[in-house]
């Protein structure tokens, strides 16, 4: 009988631990980190008994406490759409309103979803992790899966303090996430070290807030290193037997000279808890997403355009590969840098300009560490012959793996083409024409769409619903999301707003107030 293990993400999630199935993921490189304010360094004191390590464990324990904090996030009661549909969750009285407007027109159950709708009420939900500052003025390091789509962010500080974030950007693709705080005063902050000197058989100490507890300090040894279980996109993990519980998820795992060599992410468990096998994603590739993160907020990356498997040693040796070097490509994706340098399935990538390709990790750090827009030279292994072909890297696509398109979907809050409005309690987008043929209307139709109503709000109180088109505010007709946002902002609530909307196949005047 095959046997599965279950990876658990190590936060105390927002009412369920994030489970993950095994499968293949790539690895990634680093550079060095932005600290405009550096920590103190930490001298290691040489071990010759026993005592000399429980003294290290205490010394590096003092060196590294101050700088960890307990990450709490909380994300407010929201409907969401149900995997499969798009539609808008009506209540019976709106649903018998609407359908007065629709009849039996099919447009309404593409909008809507039929009865009962396509979306669903998601409560309240709060989930705790943990996190290092890496820069006296208020840098914090943590896991993209503790703060991904928390409406709120607050930091707990070892004195006690607890401070909101003002803000956090985080990379589904390597679960690295970048918290700010903002404080008058310097924080102690820990050195990024460099992860690559770890070996197996070294200790480490792993620190955070399991179970919120309150911070702890737990030690065990590197057990593996270039580990990829299958829990993220990017992975190239230590393995260490360091006892790490929900809750450790964004803490530091730290050497014996006092610095990060990793952020710990996840737990082999069959219990929900420590089983023995947990993984820290390393420094080292941690620091050029944190890097991007702290300046842009985003992190850019080139790419290929190829599928890549690895290779057993009878793939090997069909393939006429005489060494352990080398990524196969299993399908090069149309319309790619790929596809217009004419790599071919089968093709076995040796060398990425004149740096050896170690496997199919190594080289998706090289592609996403390089400049898109530039010429590079691969070195491929093709039907027994070496060959040498030019690829002009591209920036990858934004929705190009399902963590992408995650992290694109927890930013449409951002996006200035579908917003929430919070003074009125309404979720609006542009009339687009996809949207203009969903609710039965002609393309020439203008206004903007209300895709969604607050329970309680104003809107809500004035009978505003999902699928009316605001045509006018006042007197000023709106045509877009902005010019929308711009009169509502400008508007005296309390005195009343008129909009005139198109509902159904009718037309209506509304006061909002």
């Amino acid at each position: 009988m095959k046997s599965w293990n279950t990876w658990t993400a190590v936060s105390r999630s927002r009412g369920w631990l994030l489970a993950f199935a095994g499968g293949l993921c790539l690895g990634a490189g680093a550079i060095a980190v932005s600290q405009q304010q550096p920590a103190p360094k930490l001298a290691p004191a040489p071990l010759h008994t026993p005592n000399d390590l429980s003294t290290a464990f205490r010394v590096v324990s003092e060196h590294a406490l101050p700088s960890v904090v307990s990450i709490t996030a909380q994300t407010e009661a929201k409907e969401v759409a149900v995997e499969g549909g798009g539609g808008q969750q009506l209540s019976p009285l709106e649903e018998q309103m609407f359908r007065q407007f629709f009849g039996n027109d099919p447009q309404f159950e593409r909008f809507f979803g039929g009865e009962g709708g396509m979306r669903r009420q998601v409560p309240r939900q709060e989930g705790a992790g943990s996190g290092f500052i890496v820069d006296a003025s208020g840098i914090i390091l943590t896991n993209s899966h503790v703060v991904e789509g928390a409406d709120r962010v607050t930091v707990q500080l070892q004195d006690g303090r607890e401070i909101d974030a003002e803000s956090w950007h985080f990379d589904p693709r390597t679960d690295v996430a970048v918290v700010r705080i903002k404080i008058d005063e310097p924080l102690p902050a820990i050195t990024l070290g460099d992860s690559d000197p770890m070996q197996v058989g070294d200790w480490v100490l792993a620190l955070g807030n399991p179970f919120s507890v309150g911070t702890t300090v737990t030690a065990g040894i590197i057990s593996a290193v270039g580990r990829g279980p299958g829990i993220n996109e990017r992975e190239n993990y230590l393995q260490t037997d360091a006892a790490v519980n929900p809750g450790n998820s964004g803490g530091p795992l730290v050497n014996l000279n006092g610095d990060v060599v990793g952020i710990n992410t996840a737990i082999s468990t069959r219990s929900g808890g420590y089983d023995g096998i947990s993984f820290a994603i390393p420094s080292n590739m941690v620091r050029w997403v944190a890097d991007q993160l702290i300046e842009k907020g985003r992190v850019e990356r080139s790419y290929l355009g190829v599928k890549l498997q690895p290779m057993s040693a009878e793939i090997r040796r069909q393939l006429g590969v005489d060494s352990t070097l080398g990524a196969l490509v299993n399908e090069v994706f149309p319309d790619t840098p790929a596809a217009k340098a004419g790599l071919e399935v089968g093709d076995v990538i040796l060398k990425f300009e004149n740096a050896d390709v170690a496997d199919q990790a190594d080289l998706v750090s090289q592609v996403e560490q390089s400049a898109p827009g530039k010429s590079y030279r691969l070195t491929v292994l093709r039907a027994g012959q070496t060959k040498i072909v030019p690829v002009t890297l591209e920036s990858m696509p934004s929705d190009y793996t399902p963590a992408m398109q995650r992290l694109n979907a927890e930013s449409k809050a951002a996006d200035p083409e579908q917003t929430e409005l919070g003074k009125l309690g309404i979720e609006v987008s542009g009339l687009t024409p996809e949207l203009a043929q969903r609710l039965g209307v002609d393309e020439e139709t203008t206004g903007v769409v209300v895709r969604g109503v607050k329970p309680g709000s104003p809107a809500d109180r004035s009978g505003l619903i999902p699928g009316d088109i605001i045509q006018r505010v006042g007197t000023e007709s709106v045509n877009s999301v902005d010019e929308f946002g711009k009169v509502v902002e400008s508007a005296d609530l309390g005195k009343g707003l008129l909009m005139y909307l198109r509902r159904g196949n009718g037309n209506a005047f509304v006061v909002v107030k």
